[in-house]
């Protein structure tokens, strides 16, 4: 089609076809989980951490007098604070296998490289990752369930801090809407046998208007949308495995090597 006298064109056409075949070779589904995946357990990692902290100042201050009845949320935070460490880490690496799976088993490779004939231990490899994405995802599912908990006692303790200034506004006297409490005992943050364990009337209110209490209920919403964006990802992550394991088994009726 175009003259040999223009070599430099023919060359631009090669390099151009082969940005295009490597283009096609990106597991673009793989690559969008990893980012989310990446995303998602930064937010929740960073203010799940941070939350925490502030948690631990808020029920000192406020809901718990002694230590004795502080010991066991203490020691669930301070676990659960490595725990995240822990979850940073094996995710970052277990993201990186599975974008690694995709780039291995996407059929723009397979077209790139010629003939593909997939083994035996590829496909077992690929139905592994499936398990374990989908045990994840169910685990991550738990892990989502009870990142709502503190979200909502939050919320709760804010609208009714927000019912405490209304009613402020409309009596003369205090002692009429000292009823209006927040129980942290009922959420099981606290033993029953917890004191005081409630923050009643005006002192909740003055407890919703502290920096720190909107500082804390902030960062549990980021830590609650981490944990959603990763719930994504691994489903994004499963669907992405699938697929790739189909392949697999359409290719391996081709013939096999092992």
């Amino acid at each position: 089609m175009f003259p040999v006298k223009q070599p430099w064109l023919c060359k631009a056409l090669g390099c151009y076809d082969c940005c295009v075949r490597c283009l096609g070779a990106v597991p673009y589904v793989s690559l969008a989980a990893t980012l989310l995946c990446y995303a998602g357990l930064a937010l929740f990692c960073a203010g799940g951490h941070q939350a925490l902290a502030h948690t631990s100042t808020l029920v000192q201050m406020h809901f718990a007098r002694s230590d004795q009845d502080y010991i066991v949320l203490a020691d669930f935070i301070k676990y659960f604070q490595y725990v995240i460490y822990g979850l940073a880490s094996f995710f970052f690496l277990y993201g990186i296998l599975l974008l690694a799976e995709g780039f291995y088993t996407t059929s723009a490779v397979k077209q790139t490289f010629g003939e593909f004939r997939s083994t035996r231990c590829s496909r077992c490899l690929s139905l592994t990752f499936i398990t374990m994405t989908y045990v994840f995802a169910v685990i991550w599912l738990v892990v989502f369930a009870f990142s709502t908990i503190p979200v909502f006692f939050l919320y709760n303790m804010e609208e009714t801090c927000h019912t405490v200034n209304i009613l402020s506004e409309t009596t003369a006297s205090i002692n009429q809407h000292a009823w209006v409490c927040m129980d942290a005992r009922q959420y099981g943050l606290l033993p029953w046998n917890a004191v005081p364990g409630k923050v009643c009337g005006m002192s909740m209110a003055n407890i919703c208007k502290t920096p720190e209490f909107y500082v804390t209920y902030d960062l549990y919403i980021t830590a609650f949308a981490g944990a959603g964006i990763t719930l994504l990802a691994l489903v994004l992550y499963i669907v992405a495995t699938t697929y790739n394991y189909a392949v697999l088994r359409f290719l391996g009726r081709k013939g096999i090597r092992c």
